[in-house]
């Protein structure tokens, strides 16, 4: 199988089902910002990462696939392998007790924070920035995908913040405030 298939070169591409749709389809971007997302945890994970986070977001990185179907799939109906593809309640659950963990660590908020630090806690303020922007656009889909998929990004960009400030705070370097 070639990498290139020649059937995107008018500007169309499928969702899952078949259906046909400018590459400009809401759809599409919002498949495009979660792949974006992907990617930045991607190069958080090759800095010197604590193992721990690195971990958590090997999980995540593989969870975003799964969104990534969801969103690909407006009538819900994936076929073949992305049936197993999914994020539920569980997935949230195990999200709120990364925040809750990674939260505990740096001191309490007192104000806001600028993004930065050391490079992985940077990194992973910009992988948060894409996490709000694909959620937004996730938001905006009619029809909207499944409820626990919202639930998952929301939770997931209050997750990475958390995982910015304690990457800062394990490698000693202060958050400059606002």
């Amino acid at each position: 199988m070639k990498l290139y298939t020649r059937t995107g070169d008018e500007g169309q591409t499928s969702l899952f089902g078949g259906t046909r749709v400018s590459k400009t389809d809401s759809r599409i971007e919002a498949c495009g910002d979660v792949d974006e997302l992907n990617a930045w945890l991607g190069l958080v994970r090759v800095a010197d990462l604590d193992p721990d986070i690195d971990a958590a977001l090997d999980g995540i990185q593989r969870d975003l696939f799964a969104v990534g179907a969801a969103v690909a799939d407006p009538a819900g109906r994936r076929p073949g392998q992305a049936d197993r593809a999914g994020v539920g309640p569980d997935d949230v659950l195990r999200l709120e007790g990364l925040i809750d963990r990674y939260d505990g660590e740096p001191p309490p908020l007192t104000r806001f924070i600028l993004p930065g630090g050391a490079r992985e806690g940077a990194a992973l303020h910009v992988a948060r920035a894409v996490c709000r922007r694909a959620e937004r656009r996730i938001v905006a889909l009619q029809p909207a995908p499944d409820a626990e998929v919202l639930r998952y990004v929301n939770r997931l960009s209050d997750l990475l913040f958390a995982m910015a400030r304690a990457a800062n705070h394990r490698t000693g370097r202060a958050e400059s405030q606002w």
